[in-house]
């Protein structure tokens, strides 16, 4: 009788154990920057911004419409990750795009620059509307990231990462966004904040 007891208490203690790790849920070690409030414009003219991501996953980058080298791959790489989110199923979920050339990326050129990767603007914003000092602050304080525009040169000194944030805003880790992009672990990451 004894016995038949403790391994009821085992077999309870292991299901438990088991039941508890299946629940867990989000990052490990995340960052939790907090992202700052914002209104911008997106593509379509339209004001975006934090209120409107409350509640969704998203995932965000840094990008211009004229730069020569990084940010066509990293858009490529970003249509690349929306449509294998669409694949898995994953719902609720936004991309963001920040443009760091805000004098010369209006709504209509980000929607040409958008349109050359087929983005699904359902869910993908790429948004302007702001002066050149504050994306350089808004990038430095929300993601820790550099952006500055030389004043001798029309290309953007930026980062090359995607940011994943939680419903709440809170940044929560980065990913390269240039080359050998770890799709599999980033929408494994998504799955588990949802």
């Amino acid at each position: 009788m004894k016995k038949k007891r403790v391994s009821k208490f085992t077999l309870g203690l292991m299901l438990l154990i088991i039941l508890s790790a299946c629940g867990q849920k989000g990052i490990e070690n995340p960052y939790n920057w907090t992202v700052q409030d914002f209104t911008y414009t997106n593509q379509a003219g339209e004001q975006t911004g934090l209120a409107d991501l409350k509640g969704k996953v998203w995932i965000a980058d840094f990008i211009f419409t004229s730069c020569e080298d990084v940010c066509l791959p990293m858009t490529f790489n970003m249509s690349k990750l929306q449509d294998k989110a669409k694949e898995e199923g994953i719902e609720n979920l936004q991309f963001v795009s920040f443009s760091v050339d805000p004098a010369v990326d209006t709504p209509e050129t980000l929607k040409a620059y958008g349109d050359n990767f087929e983005a699904d603007y359902d869910n993908w914003s790429f948004l302007t509307g702001y002066g050149q000092q504050e994306i350089e602050d808004f990038a430095k304080e929300s993601f820790k990231t550099l952006v500055v525009k030389p004043e001798s040169d029309d290309q953007v000194i930026h980062g090359t990462e995607f940011y994943l944030i939680n419903q709440e805003g809170k940044v929560l880790k980065s990913y390269t966004g240039l080359k050998d992009i770890p799709y599999e672990e980033i929408i494994k990451d998504i799955k588990s904040i949802q």
